[in-house]
């Protein structure tokens, strides 16, 4: 076994692939310059460093288990005007994480709460912090699950080793009594010892509705909003937005039939025809309709509300 074969066994078993990688490239560059061992050992230990740093970032980014990867600097701050950009900027740099501090991104649906808690949680991992990212009714279903088997302490524990908890979606699903008592616990125990980012569409005051027993939500309310940074995302969905072009596109009929003729919306028979605007439930388009009598024929044209 000659000198560099052994090197390389040695690099091996001390687990140091960028030094196996990179000695000789570095030793060659280094003939004929005036680079000490400590600086040639230091270039060699600087480069293992950034491998292990991205290799950790991209681990922690695995185990967080975001549904979707969202970038902060892919979030656009104009369509959510309530939110202080530099105020989200200071959070993504982490130092709530340290104090345990909880983050509460509170707000109409459709404007980008999950995509900030996911973009802050994302930033967190690739700051070293462990992060664990969880639908709130999931979360609720496995703690259920582990009651039953007698496991809520190991799963409240393995929460305990993260950072960062997220909870997505809170309030979108009521809980029963027992999964209202199994959520509160597993919070209680992350309280002042794991920073955790929530999303909610609903108002504080509007929290019984998921967890039933005012009690348990007060108490509950008192634990996260203590020492909050809380978020309001007040605006018109842009989800809903973006989608309205092509909705519009879709929901306006043809105004010619096979024939190549132009059909006339009907009206009531023996009245007048009147035009007036209907709402749509949940969209933004009006249908505008003739012979209020009459039931909506199919072909009547749609319009974006005014």
């Amino acid at each position: 076994m000659n000198h560099l074969t052994a090197l390389d066994v040695a690099l091996q078993q001390l687990r140091l692939p960028i030094f196996g990688q990179l000695y000789a490239k570095l030793a060659q560059e280094a003939q004929g310059q005036p680079l000490s061992y400590e600086a040639y050992l230091l270039a060699l230990a600087e480069q293992e460093l950034t491998y292990r740093h991205r290799q950790r970032q991209q681990q922690y980014l695995k185990l967080a288990r975001f549904p979707v990867r969202k970038e902060l600097a892919d979030f656009d701050f104009r369509l959510v005007p309530s939110l202080n950009q530099a105020r989200v900027l200071t959070l993504a740099e982490g130092h709530y994480i340290a104090q345990a501090e909880p983050v509460l991104l509170v707000g109409h649906p459709g404007l980008g709460k999950t995509h900030l808690a996911t973009a802050l949680g994302m930033a967190a991992c690739r700051q070293g912090r462990r992060v664990r990212f969880y639908n709130a009714a999931g979360l609720v279903n496995d703690l259920l699950a582990a009651q039953e088997q007698h496991r809520v302490p190991q799963l409240i524990a393995s929460a305990l080793k993260q950072q960062v908890i997220i909870l997505d979606e809170l309030g979108f699903i009521p809980f029963s009594e027992r999964g209202s008592h199994v959520m509160f616990q597993f919070c209680s125990a992350l309280h002042e010892r794991v920073a955790v980012i929530v999303t909610t569409n609903l108002r504080f005051a509007e929290w019984t509705q998921v967890f039933g027993n005012p009690s348990l939500t007060a108490a509950l309310l008192d634990r996260l909003t203590a020492k909050a940074h809380i978020l309001e995302f007040v605006g018109e969905s842009y989800r809903l937005r973006q989608q309205q072009p092509r909705m519009a596109s879709e929901l306006e009929p043809s105004a010619t039939h096979a024939g190549g003729g132009h059909h006339e919306t009907p009206t009531e028979p023996g009245g007048a025809a009147e035009t007036f605007a209907v709402p749509l439930q949940s969209t933004p388009f009006c249908v505008l309709r003739c012979a209020p009598i009459d039931p909506l024929p199919k072909t009547c044209k749609i319009k974006l509300c005014a």
